[in-house]
């Protein structure tokens, strides 16, 4: 649960480009066959160096909870008992085979049963799987025991991101992976040089404050996503119309990375999991600078905003929700996702694009959960981006209107 594969963007960037492989399954044949060349090379010329496969170890990541140490027990406990187990039943196999061989002048038993051994070979595997299931039971329990938790997060699912509501302070904001989809993209290396966390850094971390219970309560917007950090012990999968309920107490400050691990669609190995630990005094400055923000942010649904305000906003939130399926240039994926260059819906009535955007349709998830100014501000933008010349622009409180119908 807690182990992962070390990574060297290196070498194998190219290949975790993508969770690449299975996630663009758009780029062509020849940039494909240029990516695996140039992996295997790195990896031979690691080989051949002895240095470079020692960053390629299987390797648990250090558990940063009491839980997450009681995790990591139960599975090297389980391995040595399977390790014990292995060895001692084909010890006993080979040597029977060696000293009961036809060579040495023995010949086969022949008996139908024997309940002495039949009894020990029963006795025996039940005592090995109590003395496994009883830890295994309270580390589970453990699990699932969310009472006295010192700070409720909602976490939400999306196609592809995570939203995090903190219950208790009315704070909510939106994480979203942050490295650029040039980069990303960039098949043949032209591209600058991806960093340490490449396709693990995200434009807003979960934080929380080190030394307190959290509990989180899971859902999804649209299909089935997994939250999962390592470090933590923590995995719990957010379902649509049902809420999960997990926790962790991170015991000092620092940064931990984790994934999506629910294949939930294109963008799927893209969906990173950074939470921030910080001391108790930084979370509290933290947090009363994002309650600032927020009151800042608040829609006013009396505001008339401009067409370039608009469209400046409405840039921001398209790259940040629009984009994976659209794609910068509005030209979509076609077979998959439509384009809105060009689009009927994108020239047609501002009162169908809005109702689209609102409610969804196919694959297509609801936006509803985004602001009045934010759906006003991307639908203004898909209408006078590209090709499209709409020249119109949709004010927030129209919006407001429609959510009420």
């Amino acid at each position: 649960m807690i182990g992962r594969l070390s990574r060297s963007r290196n070498i194998i960037g190219h290949i975790s480009t993508s969770s690449g492989i299975h996630n663009h399954l758009r780029c062509d044949g020849e940039a494909m066959v240029y990516k695996l060349k140039h992996a295997m090379a790195g990896l031979i010329a690691a080989g051949w160096t002895g240095t470079g496969l020692a960053a390629y170890r299987t390797d648990m990541q250090e558990p940063q909870t009491e839980l997450a140490r009681r995790v990591l027990g139960i599975h090297e406990m389980m391995l040595y008992i399977c390790i014990v187990i292995f060895i001692a039943v084909f010890a006993v196999m080979f040597y029977s085979i060696y000293k009961h061989r036809k060579a040495a002048g023995h010949k086969a038993a022949n008996f139908h049963e024997n309940a002495t051994v039949e009894i020990v070979w029963t006795v025996i595997p039940v005592l090995i799987l109590i003395g496994m299931a009883w830890p295994a039971t309270r580390v589970v329990l453990a699990q699932k025991d969310t009472r006295s938790e010192d700070l409720t997060i909602k976490i939400t699912g999306y196609q592809w991101k995570w939203g995090y509501d903190y219950l208790q302070d009315g704070v909510s904001f939106y994480s979203s992976l942050a490295t650029p989809r040039k980069q990303i993209e960039d098949f043949h290396g032209n591209a600058a040089s991806k960093g340490e966390h490449y396709l693990l850094e995200v434009d807003n971390p979960l934080v929380v404050p080190a030394g307190k219970k959290v509990r989180l309560l899971l859902t999804a917007n649209d299909v089935i996503h997994s939250w999962w950090v390592p470090a933590f012990a923590v995995k719990q999968d957010a379902i649509p119309g049902f809420v999960r309920d997990t926790w962790f107490k991170a015991e000092k400050p620092g940064i931990y990375r984790g994934q999506c691990t629910e294949l939930c669609g294109k963008d799927h190995g893209f969906m990173p999991i950074v939470v921030e630990v910080k001391s108790q005094a930084e979370y509290a400055a933290w947090m009363d600078e994002q309650k600032k923000k927020a009151a800042a942010n608040r829609d006013d649904p009396n505001k008339q905003w401009s067409l370039p305000e608009l469209l400046a906003k409405g840039e921001q939130v398209y790259k940040a929700n629009c984009i994976a399926c659209h794609q910068e240039n509005g030209k979509g994926i076609p077979g998959t996702f439509p384009a809105l260059d060009g689009s009927k819906i994108a020239q047609g009535p501002v009162a169908d694009h809005l109702h689209l955007v609102l409610n969804g349709k196919n694959a297509m998830p609801k936006w509803a959960q985004l602001s009045d100014s934010e759906l006003a501000a991307v639908i203004t933008y898909e209408r006078n981006s590209w090709g499209n010349k709409a020249g119109d622009l949709l004010q927030p409180a129209a919006v407001k209107a429609a959510r009420g119908k």
